[in-house]
């Protein structure tokens, strides 16, 4: 940036499309009012915004900011689209957790028949791992086999992952294994299916086979290995991997605490649990722990130590409507139903707002999202229909049965 200014300074020829495009690539890191904004406006005079080459570096820098309207203006501005420009649409809000406008992107880059790289084809992917959406992911595999992308490492493991989160691990394990030479991010891809399906023991078998190919396991790896040991109740399993994490050199980050005092909590290790949250550097600014803490507390019925961790994040955010509710619970479990009364008054008080619990499926082609007391669906007379006349039958069912 410093340089940028000294050329503008010196007065040579005005930056060119190149020039923007470097500079606004360095600086994309940034916080964009800081640097990318400002440039922004500046392409704008010069008439480049239209520009291919420093599009691409405005979407990303876009993105990297968290703005995806501003990224799609950008995007629609620009007349002749290459593939890289549909790449990054595609790969940015795959990195913001929009799968379905990424997925959308996906199928414009293919009906306006550009080329889908490796790149492309590893968002999508991704994509529909975090949607769940298998048969969306299922023709994506079929096109990177058509395209003999599907023996490329990026791809191999975001369809191990794809497969993985869809609960199709037998598909996401022939994958691996007809990688020569799979990398670390297969194997934790794997690992994560694992551990969401609370197969701890294929789990530590694959933390065998990363360490037996002379892999060096990453944070990520210990995160899926101690999850799937918190939800097997493997405790000597558990303890041993965050001794080993720590042994390389690995510093345990907010997850790794989560698991493991979920992992002793419920396993009935009160103290060693609460000991481990005081110990660590999160202990006053990461409220999952003692909610972790307190979610075990209401299962083994342990008051005492459920009202002490919910004081400890209620004294730091005293309006944390999930804890006011799983304190409400802990007494209900512990029958101290005045407590009970009193925390639900006080949870009126505060007026929460719940956010609505989403559900979707997937018809053909389409994805279908319903959330609570949502009737916006262009279908919903029928689908009210539906369930009066399922219903009705329930009903005629247990009539039959008297």
């Amino acid at each position: 940036m410093v340089m940028f200014v000294q050329l503008q300074q010196m007065g040579f020829d005005k930056p060119d499309e190149y020039t923007f495009a470097a500079i606004i690539a360095a600086t994309g890191a940034f916080p964009a009012s800081d640097y990318g904004k400002p440039l922004h406006a500046q392409v704008s005079k010069t008439g480049y915004e239209r520009n291919v080459y420093v599009g691409s570096t405005l979407i990303a820098m876009y993105f990297n900011n968290g703005e995806s309207d501003c990224a799609q203006n950008i995007f629609s501005l620009i007349a002749e689209k290459d593939a890289i420009l549909w790449t990054e649409m595609i790969a940015g809000h795959c990195r913001m957790a929009d799968g379905e406008n990424a997925i959308r992107f996906f199928r414009g880059m293919s009906q306006q028949g550009q080329k889908i790289d490796s790149f492309a084809l590893s968002s999508a992917l991704s994509a529909c791992a975090d949607l769940v959406t298998l048969r969306q992911g299922e023709m994506i595999h079929c096109e990177a086999i058509k395209m003999g992308y599907d023996i490329e490492i990026s791809v191999c493991g975001s369809l191990i992952d794809m497969y993985a989160k869809t609960g199709k691990l037998q598909a996401a394990e022939l994958i691996i294994f007809e990688i020569g030479f799979p990398d670390l991010k297969c194997w934790n891809a794997i690992l994560g299916g694992y551990s969401h399906h609370g197969k701890a023991d294929e789990a530590l078998k694959v933390f065998e086979e990363i360490l037996k190919h002379s892999l060096e396991p990453d944070q990520v790896t210990f995160v899926f290995l101690l999850s799937a040991c918190s939800h097997c109740g493997f405790v000597d399993e558990g303890k041993f991997l965050w001794n080993c994490m720590r042994e390389r050199g690995l510093r345990p980050l907010p997850k790794h605490y989560s698991c493991m005092v979920s992992l002793l909590s419920r396993a009935g290790l009160f103290e060693e649990a609460e000991e481990m949250i005081l110990e660590s550097p999160f202990s006053g600014n990461y409220l999952d722990l003692w909610r972790t803490l307190l979610s075990s507390c209401i299962i083994s019925n342990n008051l005492e130590l459920g009202v002490r961790a919910a004081e400890r994040v209620l004294s730091i955010d005293a309006d944390d409507g999930a804890t006011h509710i799983l304190l409400t619970n802990l007494y209900a479990a512990a029958g101290k139903w005045d407590e009970v009364t009193r925390m639900r008054r006080k949870i009126r008080e505060l007026m929460f707002d719940k956010d609505p619990g989403l559900s979707w499926v997937e018809v053909i082609d389409s994805i279908h999202v319903f959330s609570s007391s949502d009737q916006s669906h262009p279908e919903i007379d029928e689908l009210q229909g539906e369930l009066k006349r399922l219903k009705g039958n329930m009903m005629g069912l247990e009539r039959d049965e008297i």
